[in-house]
C-alpha cells in the first residue's frame, strides 16, 4: 500500500490538512495517510530526522507539505528526498501568486509540484502512487466517473428548468 505523507509546519495547519486524509477516505482510495508536524524554520533537526527514517522505511510514498507564510518546508522536503513533493498552502487564497511563488519556485533539481486544493493534492499523490500500484487505477476511474456524472446530472437539471 503506498502511503501519502502529510507534513505540516504547525499544527494550525491541521484542519486544512485533515481534507487531504478526509478525500482519500471518502473516495476509497487505498493508500495510508499519515500526518507530520515538522518546521523548516523552527525545527529543522526534527524535519530531517523524520525525512530520513521515511527514506529509509522504503515503499511507494509521496509528500505533501502544508506550510503557510513562507515556505521553505517544501523546498526543504524536496531537497532532502527522492520522492515526489507536492505543496498545498494553506493560504494561498489570502496571499496569492506571491505564496505559490515561495512553494513553487526552487532551484534547479529540488522539484516541487503545486496543487491549489488539499482534494487535488491527494488526487495527484494516488495518480502518483498509481504508477507503482496499478490497482489504484480502480479507485481512480470511479472517481473520475463520478464527477463526470455529477457534471452530466447538472447539466441536465439546467436543461429541464424553463
Amino acid at each position: 500500500m503506498g502511503r501519502v505523507i502529510v507534513i505540516m509546519g504547525s499544527g494550525s495547519d491541521l484542519p486544512f490538512a485533515e481534507r487531504i486524509r478526509k478525500f482519500l477516505a471518502d473516495e476509497n482510495f487505498p493508500v495510508e495517510c499519515l500526518f507530520e508536524v515538522a518546521s523548516a524554520h523552527r525545527t529543522p533537526d526534527v524535519l530531517l530526522q523524520r525525512l530520513e527514517t521515511y527514506e529509509k522505511s522504503g515503499g511507494d510514498l509521496v509528500y505533501i507539505t502544508v506550510a503557510g507564510l513562507s515556505d521553505a518546508l517544501s523546498g526543504v522536503v524536496a531537497g532532502c528526498t527522492k520522492r515526489p513533493v507536492i505543496a498545498c498552502p494553506p493560504d494561498l487564497e489570502k496571499f496569492g501568486w506571491a505564496k505559490a511563488f515561495s512553494s513553487a519556485m526552487t532551484p534547479k533539481g529540488v522539484p516541487v509540484l503545486l496543487a491549489t486544493r488539499p482534494e487535488n493534492a491527494a488526487l495527484a499523490a494516488a495518480k502518483i502512487l498509481a504508477l507503482a500500484n496499478r490497482s489504484l487505477y480502480k479507485s481512480i476511474e470511479d472517481y473520475m466517473s463520478k464527477r463526470r456524472a455529477e457534471t452530466l446530472k447538472a447539466g441536465e437539471t439546467l436543461r429541464k428548468q424553463p
